[in-house]
């Protein structure tokens, strides 16, 4: 057997070297977008009361279904209104009385002040006239606070929505009778639900930027979703932030107000918060799937001129669609692995194939 068909024998039998793994990529390149920051809050009521009795008595009416929506100044509750009915009629008579009083004592008054000009009664006699019409006149002050304070304890009688909202229900049922020498009882507590706050910490860079971009007339755009049902998203703005910041957690706590544009929400939802820059900017993106972890460390595999999978740890910012903004670690013109990750091993050799977004989600939704 010759030398030549020893060498065809051995390149026969052994073993194809197996191509490199395709690998899909993507050329990174500066985009401007908006980037959005998510948190998540709470929601709260913009205006909440607990109705309670300004007068006592015994409750007769009860003019709400647990859970109504009322409007401004419609009627709750009407607490028995006889008594304070009674003692305002009592107060006018007593205005009345004290006007009397004050008329007869101003006309003595005048014919004490003529017969002392003409020296007929001493000075003593109109001093004591001057002295009783003064007091007439200040019992006509005093009857007509008590008419002003009659009137008002009647009011209080007839208890109404100070704001528009939600009641819950009714702690106190008719022909209960009602105390508040003690204490007045909670009747029922009522809820704005035209409009919520959603209450959420921020980041101190974040604050910064929002107080910076505001003092330039520049809003930084804000959207809810509920943690349970994502499915509506919400407009709103910032309405304000606390007045110091938490040191321990580095954060500080911001409100933004919410139009309840659907009747759905209630206080007390989770809710998720995106907060917007208020300007786009010049930036890298890479979908977030061709981000890798290695402990705490994040990193992404860039093919290089000789088509191999070279390690690089990046630093990440926020959220764009369904990428993430680098920070540090890219350079634009780079060339990311996107899919096939999971065959790939650093300092490999792999076949770069554009990556087709439309492609890979197909596939995905198969």
């Amino acid at each position: 057997m010759t030398n030549a068909d020893n060498q065809q024998k051995k390149s026969q039998s052994a073993p194809a070297t197996p191509p490199p793994p395709v690998a899909e990529v993507i050329t990174v390149k500066p985009e401007f977008v908006r980037i959005w920051t998510n948190f998540s809050g709470r929601l709260r009521a913009v205006d909440m009361a607990e109705i309670k009795p300004l007068v006592g008595g015994e409750l007769q009416q009860v003019l709400f279904d647990d859970g109504q929506l009322v409007e401004k100044n419609d009627l709750l509750f009407v607490i028995d209104p006889r008594p304070y009915k009674a003692a305002l009629v009592r107060a006018e008579a007593q205005l009345t009385s004290a006007k009397s009083r004050a008329k007869l004592a101003e006309d003595e008054l005048e014919r004490s002040e003529r017969l002392v000009k003409n020296k007929l009664v001493s000075e003593s006699v109109f001093d004591a006239a001057k002295n009783e019409y003064q007091v007439a006149a200040a019992s006509i002050n005093e009857a007509e606070s008590a008419v002003a304070q009659a009137r008002l304890d009647l009011n209080y009688c007839y208890i109404r929505a100070p704001f528009s909202g939600r009641v819950s229900r009714a702690e106190v049922t008719v022909g209960n009778v009602i105390e508040t020498r003690t204490g007045a009882p909670v009747l029922t507590t009522l809820v704005a639900n035209n409009r919520l706050y959603a209450e959420f910490d921020v980041d101190e860079q974040t604050y910064i930027e929002f107080i910076r971009t505001s003092q330039r007339e520049q809003k930084m755009p804000v959207e809810m979703t509920l943690a349970a049902d994502d499915s509506v998203v919400y407009h709103g703005e910032i309405d304000s932030f606390d007045n110091q910041l938490n040191v321990s957690s580095g954060t500080i706590r911001a409100r933004a107000i919410f139009d309840n544009t659907d009747g759905a929400l209630t206080p007390g939802m989770y809710a998720n918060v995106r907060l917007g820059a208020a300007t786009e900017q010049e930036t890298l993106l890479i979908p977030s799937r061709a981000i890798n972890t290695n402990q705490d460390k994040k990193f992404v595999y860039v093919v290089n001129d000789d088509n191999k999978a070279t390690y690089r740890e990046v630093s990440l910012g926020g959220h764009h669609n369904d990428q993430r903004l680098i920070k540090d670690g890219l350079e634009a013109g780079d060339t990311v692995i996107v899919n096939g990750l999971s065959h790939i091993r650093p300092d490999s050799v792999v076949t770069p194939k554009p990556f087709d977004s439309a492609e890979s989600a197909a596939q995905t939704e198969q």
